[in-house]
């Protein structure tokens, strides 16, 4: 009998897994804090790992003998040694479209919130005394029509958006070397050909490209320095993608008006960057330009329910059809 292991438990039961695979499909449910805790007669049970937020790396890879198929439930897959699992001709899946629009929807708005003054000026009418009733004039509120609206990595939430951007007036590019040329033609926006290019046009930078080892880092100091003054930078895709304190010092240098955050390099931040700990304290220099939200930017109840059935779904392509979706390539994590 196939064997799946949901090694989190995120949902009340597992009906609609049972719904999904059949009675032929055995489903156990454990709930270790890393996967070096699961007993070992465990482990050699399991064909099918579901992973949400638990590392898979090749030692913990290794003490499954029969593992034929990972799923990361979720977008982003770089907690699993992609490496490990080819050499032993594991399939590994994502579940790319469970929630596509609540983080473009979510990018959208920490946009809005600081371009339009809507974090400012709620700040400033909470304070003690509140501020006069009146606009504050701040290098973050702008028009959004005629600014430029930079997205790095143009896959499906990038793509998302960017139409979202578009639709509010904004000039969207994007930068993103691994799509085919046309694409910029048929969503009817401009593509930069380098990073340097795309963040010299972005008064609002927008990171929604994967976590790679070519990616990590990408957004530090020089490049923040080659944003347009005044910018905005939002990330909702991975942490590591941006250089959190080259970030806090473009913005208590003026360079970088604002920035919301829905990742940080390090989650949950056992150990606060020093942005993080000037945000939480409410310095001065600081209020009403930064918006941090906890990797909340996939969540909606909907979203919740498109996890469940949806990784369910790729498990059974992977494991009882020869037609596996949503593969992710060999590589390392």
């Amino acid at each position: 009998m196939t064997t799946i292991l949901y090694s989190e438990e995120m949902y009340p039961d597992l009906s609609v897994e049972r719904d999904v695979f059949g009675a032929d499909v055995r489903l156990l449910l454990r709930t270790p804090a890393t996967l070096a805790e699961l007993d070992a007669a465990t482990c050699a049970e399991v064909d099918g790992l579901m992973l949400f937020r638990l590392w898979a790396r090749a030692d913990d890879i290794a003490r499954f003998p029969r593992l034929r198929a990972i799923v990361r439930m979720g977008v982003g897959y770089d907690r699993i040694d992609r490496a490990a699992a080819a050499a032993r001709q594991i399939v590994v899946c994502n579940v790319p479209d469970y929630g596509t629009t609540e983080v473009a929807d979510h990018a959208i708005a920490l946009a809005l919130t600081l371009r339009r003054g809507v974090l400012l000026h709620h700040e400033a009418q909470r304070a003690d005394p509140p501020a006069a009733w009146e606009p504050i004039t701040h290098p973050l509120v702008r028009r959004l029509g005629g600014q430029g609206f930079g997205i790095v990595g143009l896959g499906r939430i990038g793509t998302a958006a960017a139409l979202r951007a578009k639709a509010l007036g904004f000039t969207v590019a994007f930068y993103d070397p691994m799509l085919p040329n046309g694409v910029d033609l048929a969503l009817g926006i401009a593509r930069e050909q380098t990073l340097a290019g795309l963040l010299r046009r972005a008064d609002v930078l927008s990171i929604h490209a994967p976590l790679t080892p070519q990616t990590r880092g990408m957004i530090g100091a020089a490049e923040l320095a080659l944003l347009p003054r005044d910018a905005v930078v939002v990330n909702t895709a991975r942490g590591p993608l941006l250089d959190i304190d080259a970030l806090a010092a473009a913005l208590r240098c003026g360079h970088v008006a604002g920035a919301g955050l829905d990742v940080l390099p390090i989650e949950p931040p056992a150990e606060p960057p020093a942005l993080l700990r000037a945000y939480r304290a409410r310095e001065a220099w600081l209020r009403g330009r930064l918006v941090i939200t906890p990797h909340a930017a996939f969540h909606s109840p909907q979203a919740w329910d498109d996890i469940r059935r949806k990784s369910a779904e790729t498990m059974a392509a992977a494991l009882l059809t020869d037609r596996p979706q949503n593969v992710i390539a060999p590589g390392s994590p």
